[in-house]
C-alpha cells in the first residue's frame, strides 16, 4: 500500500476529526456522567472545548498552514452549520427517536463531517493578505 496516496488532506482531516470527536466526546461524557450535567449543556461546553483543539490540529496537520489571529477568529464560522446541525440532530435522536444520549453526539458527528471540511478548507487556506 502507498503511504502517500493516504497522506491527502481529506485523510488528514478525517485522522484529526476522530482525534477531536474522542475529545469532544471524552469531555461530553465527563461532563454529562460524572458530574451529571445536562445532556446539552454537555454537549455544548464539549463543542466549545474541542473547538479550539480542532482548529491547532487542522492548522498544523490538516491544512499545514500557519495560525493566525485571523484565521483563529474565523475558525468557529467553520463550525456554525456543524454546531447547529450537530445540535439539532442530537435533540431529535434523543427526545424523538429516543436514542440514549451518550451515543446520540457520535451519530450526530457522521452527518457533518463533508460540511465542516470543505468550509474549514476554505477558511484556513485562504491566503494572507498583504496591506
Amino acid at each position: 500500500m502507498n503511504l502517500k496516496r493516504l497522506n491527502t488532506e481529506f485523510t488528514r482531516f478525517v485522522f484529526v476529526g476522530v482525534v477531536n470527536t474522542l475529545s469532544y466526546y471524552s469531555i461530553y461524557l465527563f461532563l454529562h456522567n460524572v458530574l451529571d450535567w445536562a445532556y446539552m449543556l454537555s454537549h455544548i461546553i464539549g463543542f466549545l472545548i474541542s473547538l479550539n483543539i480542532s482548529f491547532f490540529l487542522n492548522t498544523y496537520v490538516t491544512y499545514r498552514v500557519k495560525p493566525t489571529l485571523k484565521k483563529y477568529l474565523y475558525f468557529p464560522l467553520t463550525q456554525v452549520v456543524n454546531m447547529s446541525v450537530s445540535t439539532f440532530l442530537i435533540f431529535i435522536f434523543v427526545e424523538f427517536l429516543h436514542i440514549n444520549s451518550n451515543i446520540a453526539p457520535f451519530a450526530a458527528v457522521i452527518f457533518t463531517i463533508p460540511v465542516t471540511f470543505a468550509v474549514s478548507g476554505k477558511i484556513l487556506k485562504a491566503p494572507a493578505q498583504s496591506k
